[in-house]
């Protein structure tokens, strides 16, 4: 969430970034008229609770001197106004409340150098890979469900009996390209980050931690009886593993690598495409993530979006990295590079990894913070977080790039170590 301080020091610079995001200046008002009203109501309770604390005084030194009426008639006194103080609180912890769920609603300030935009059709293309597009075959202009279902490898039939629509099944080597590519993932972030295998199903508070709750419910998948959530991203339980600690400056920063199944209701998608892994409810994705100090965070946000690029041209796959505007940011994230790869069996560009930095956006939510090395008091980190790769898409977009006439699909040398030497996935006769 957004500091509360920024609200009351300046609320005229806060309406003014978030209406970069297209959020009602009259939202922030209401912030503000909240915040005044719970600093209120704190400030009503503290009084009582003062007087309390002096009449309590007042009647032990009553009873030290011997007039038992006076003692008696000052605890009177005390009980009522603590019976006020109970009351008072019950209004201020609300009034708080109202205030920390007004801020668990509002999104991230963009990053000053996030470019101005409304939504997707503004984003700003960086650059592309490779620099001369590439030339197609008609081998390759067959969408990925029909390879992979022709050579064995995709079953979309019976991952929906198995759990409805959108939830693939792959087999053969379609499960081993699965499964070879996070390893190569995982061995390519090895040298810098830490592998991590979290829990998939997390708390409520660490959803909220992230901004996936409570503003985004009904995009996720929520097992009510033992209220517990299935990860949309393995940055969910990744930005929580510090929540509520604080860390020393001199480990930051600190650089974290995970391969997880993902899941998500994709509650908007109706209308949109949905066939082969298009959009899918459950996919692997390999994240990266870091926690920083706001001087590191730039430069990290640089590396990871390299990181990404440099697996896409190791596996040869056309991309291109889009800049994100203002209007189309992710709810925790103040800048954001979106990489796509060209699908040519669906002649689309396909989203593949999402680079986000959310300065001290989660971390406040989390109360995550690190002692600075000269001493002082302790400051909220930053974090950073990373597709390095989304494997649904790429799988895709491998199999389409990959067909040759003969029906045959060539994988990337580079994966070569995760498939026991095989490259070639076979045409079947």
């Amino acid at each position: 969430m957004i500091d509360i301080r920024l609200v009351r020091d300046d609320i005229d610079a806060v309406k003014t970034a978030l209406a970069r995001r297209g959020v009602d200046p009259g939202e922030i008002d209401r912030l503000a008229a909240l915040d005044i009203a719970a600093r209120s109501a704190v400030g009503a309770r503290d009084e009582v609770r003062a007087s309390v604390k002096a009449m309590s005084k007042q009647v032990g030194e009553a009873r030290r001197a011997g007039d038992t009426a006076l003692a008696e008639r000052l605890a009177d006194d005390s009980r009522a106004a603590g019976d006020t103080e109970r009351e008072l609180n019950v209004v201020a912890e609300q009034a708080q409340d109202d205030v920390r769920q007004a801020l668990l609603y509002l999104p991230n300030l963009p990053s000053p150098d996030a470019p101005d935009g409304t939504g997707a059709d503004d984003n700003v293309v960086a650059r592309t890979w490779p620099e001369v597009d590439p030339t197609y075959t008609q081998a390759q202009r067959v969408p990925h469900w029909e390879i992979g279902s022709d050579l064995g490898m995709l079953d979309m039939e019976r991952g929906a009996k198995l759990s409805g629509s959108m939830f693939p099944l792959y087999r053969g080597f379609g499960a081993r390209l699965l499964r070879a590519l996070t390893s190569f993932a995982l061995d390519s972030h090895a040298d810098e980050f830490e592998e991590v295998r979290p829990p998939t199903l997390v708390l409520t508070e660490t959803m909220v931690s992230t901004g996936h709750l409570p503003k985004f419910e009904e995009e996720a998948y929520h097992l009510e009886r033992d209220d517990l959530w299935a990860i949309p991203t393995a940055e969910v339980p990744l930005t929580s593993m510090w929540r509520g600690d604080v860390l020393e400056e001199d480990d930051l920063p600190l650089k974290l690598t995970a391969g997880t199944a993902c899941y998500r209701r994709e509650a908007g998608a109706a209308g949109r495409d949905t066939r082969g892994l298009l959009r899918v409810h459950e996919f692997d994705k390999v994240e990266l993530f870091a926690y920083s100090t706001p001087d590191q965070a730039p430069a990290l946000l640089e590396s990871m979006v390299a990181r990404a690029e440099a697996m896409l041209q190791a596996l040869g796959l056309q991309y291109r990295v889009l800049d994100l505007c203002s209007g189309d940011i992710g709810n925790s994230a103040a800048r954001t590079f979106d990489l796509e790869v060209y699908s040519p069996g669906v002649d689309m560009w396909l989203e593949v990894s999402s680079v986000s930095w959310c300065t001290d956006y989660q971390a406040r939510r989390a109360n995550i913070r690190y002692r600075p090395s000269g001493g002082g008091t302790p400051l909220i980190v930053h974090t950073l977080n990373g597709s390095a790769l989304a494997w649904a898409r790429i799988w895709a977009a491998l199999v389409e790039t990959g067909r040759q006439d003969d029906g045959s699909v060539v994988l990337p040398d580079v994966l070569a170590p995760y498939l026991r030497g095989e490259t070639v996935i076979p045409a079947r006769g």
